[in-house]
């Protein structure tokens, strides 16, 4: 049997943290599964169709990496893919309190279902999503906190 892992998450946008989390774990398992989660009482910042594709380019090499889009519980997409990992990055204790709260509700809903948790590098610690939106928002450069193999400003401010 495959061992696959689910990678949640709004990835509004994908930062070099969530990069690094995902190649660190592609030893770990045969395939890891990108999951986009939609959440239609919250506003992305982001088009899902712009983070999508962003993520595709940036692990366009690596063919043991889909990316996918879906609603509702991460838990029950796990069923429906036969999915017995969920993959998830930790850069705080709070995120580990926050976590583990829903790795084992998780559990609880499907008891084959085990949580993965690697720890973040230290200088992806302060790193996340918000800050990022918050640097684009503002103007700001947010080269150094997204991964390489897409622009951004690309995508905010086409050509005509």
């Amino acid at each position: 049997m495959k061992k696959i892992a689910l990678f949640p998450g709004s990835f509004d946008p994908i930062t070099k943290g969530h990069e690094s989390i995902i190649l660190r774990a592609l030893p770990l398992f045969d395939k890891i599964i990108i999951a986009i989660g939609v959440n239609e009482q919250k506003k992305s910042f982001f088009s899902l169709e712009n983070r999508k594709k962003w993520i595709r380019q940036v692990f366009e090499r690596y063919d043991q990496i889909e990316v996918i889009t879906y609603e509702g519980l991460t838990v029950d997409l796990c069923k429906q893919l036969d999915v017995r990992y969920i993959l998830r990055g930790l850069r705080t204790s709070a995120d580990f309190e926050f976590e583990r709260s829903i790795g084992q509700m998780n559990k609880k809903m499907l008891s084959d279902l085990e949580t993965v948790f690697l720890l973040t590098t230290p200088e992806y610690t302060a790193l996340n999503s918000n800050i990022v939106r918050e640097i684009i928002r503002h103007g700001g450069d947010v080269s150094d906190f997204i991964p390489n193999g897409f622009d951004i400003n690309e995508d905010l401010n086409p050509k005509p």
